[in-house]
């Protein structure tokens, strides 16, 4: 069993003060700026002295002057969509922190009942944009390290196991077929400030690599001890503030030839489809919803057929804003359930820093 929320974003510690300070600004001031003046929207500011709302601007402003080491200049700030716009040989750091709580039934031939899971997951990702075939390519890294417990019932007898370790490796290369034209610079800038409407149709290939913690002699794991392949296709809309999303995935499986008391697990392909609307705000804040589903995947143990496939659908709400030019802030919260027998029913709380050079 290898747990990995499909969401993981977290802030690093020494900037927590930063990801608050501005956190504060943007919740109590943003809605009364002007678009062009930093005056409160018909009030000035020496009307707020006194006033609890001086309070706010005051802390926030000084906050901000000790925090912001440079002005944001928002036109230029760059979010990580699977199909957006890149710049070519631009770099990319995620680091992330997610929390998830779930409820998780499984193949009722494992003997395990009323099965849950807390775990947190620590990730570090990076993106490299670059020409190929004169189109916009990029490449994707992906580690994470986890810890979590998991608590159930086993053959009615009440267990509690532990992991702390690296998951699975993930590698993920994609091409813009259509769309999104490989620029860098003054180019990429004047050419994103000028296209206020685009389609971009991208193909892609994901590989999980089996580098996470595994044991033979236990169900619980934080790898899978087996490669994922997941070919996709995607398009991205983009109309003035809004932007669209779809894409659709194919996971194929190696077998797994350690799976628990030695025997050897295969599973068939896992078919999903998720999509997702995004609105983007002058000020450099954007706020995006999504769904999806998964269905397939069920699985052979030592050829012998499990009634464990799967189908399970989520949900996600997702926001973010720029802190200064290269660096931004984002938060999201992740709910996922199933139909099926086998599968989870988990609420993942992430937030995360990506930074750009």
């Amino acid at each position: 069993m290898s747990v990995i929320p499909a969401v993981a974003d977290t802030a690093a510690r020494n900037l927590s003060q930063l990801a608050i300070a501005t956190l504060w600004h943007w919740a109590f001031c943003w809605p009364y700026y002007s678009s062009d003046t930093f005056r409160f929207r018909g009030m000035p500011v020496r009307d707020w002295r006194g006033k609890r709302g001086a309070s706010y601007f005051t802390v926030s402003i000084l906050w901000l002057l000790i925090a912001w080491s440079t002005p944001p200049l928002f036109a230029q700030e760059v979010e990580i969509r699977r199909w957006n716009h890149l710049p070519i040989n631009a770099n990319f750091v995620t680091v992330n922190f997610a929390h998830t709580e779930g409820d998780i039934a499984v193949d009722p031939t494992l003997r395990l009942e009323n099965v849950t899971v807390e775990l947190d997951t620590w990730l570090l990702g990076y993106i490299h944009a670059f020409e190929l075939l004169n189109k916009t390519a990029r490449i994707e890294l992906r580690q994470a390290w986890q810890s979590g417990t998991w608590e159930g019932l086993v053959n009615d007898t009440p267990r509690t196991v532990g992991r702390d370790g690296a998951s699975d490796t993930f590698a993920r290369f994609s091409l813009n077929l259509v769309g999104a034209p490989p620029l860098a610079g003054k180019a990429y800038a004047t050419y994103r400030a000028t296209t206020k409407v685009e389609t971009n149709i991208g193909a892609a290939l994901s590989v999980q690599l089996p580098t996470g913690e595994y044991f033979e002699e236990t169900l619980v794991n934080l790898g899978t001890n087996r490669f994922t392949f997941s070919p996709q296709a995607g398009v991205y809309q983009r109309l003035h503030n809004w932007s669209f999303e779809a894409t659709a995935i194919a996971r194929f499986y190696t077998d797994n030839t350690s799976f628990f008391g030695g025997k050897r697990r295969e599973q068939d392909p896992l078919y999903a489809v998720d999509g997702s609307v995004e609105y983007s705000f002058q000020s450099g804040l954007w706020v995006s919803a999504g769904a999806g589903i998964n269905v397939g995947g069920q699985s052979t143990v030592d050829g012998i057929e499990r009634d464990d496939r799967r189908g399970s659908y989520g949900w996600a709400v997702r926001g973010g804003f720029p802190i200064m030019r290269s660096l931004s802030f984002r938060a999201g919260y992740l709910d996922t359930d199933h139909w099926a027998k086998v599968g989870i029913a988990s609420q993942t709380v992430s937030v995360g820093l990506l930074g750009r050079w």
